[in-house]
């Protein structure tokens, strides 16, 4: 799947909440857009989601997690799978290539 960050950036509205941000980045990449996890940081709450761009090769990194043997990573494929997007509760969007 072909995505450019650059274009996304340029389409996305003004997010109010986390919602509306989150329920914008799922109409455009629908089961391709998922949550991996939250934090919070200086007492906001900050969700962490991955836009898959190539579904296989993203599926065998995150299943590599679950095995009891250890796994490598020996080519930038992998990290070139997926692209992360922080979502603030207060609607502001960070997207990391």
């Amino acid at each position: 799947m072909n995505i450019d960050l650059y274009s996304i950036s340029n389409q996305m509205p003004e997010f109010s909440n986390h919602q509306q941000a989150r329920d914008w980045f799922k109409s455009q990449f629908e089961d391709n857009f998922l949550l991996r996890s939250s934090d919070e940081m200086s007492g906001k709450k900050i969700y962490y989601y991955h836009i898959v761009k190539d579904p296989d090769t993203y599926k065998n990194y995150m299943e590599s997690f679950s095995k009891p043997e250890k796994h490598e990573i020996t080519n930038m494929e992998t990290f070139e799978s997926y692209s992360t997007v922080e979502i603030s509760e207060r609607g502001d969007v960070t997207i990391l290539i």
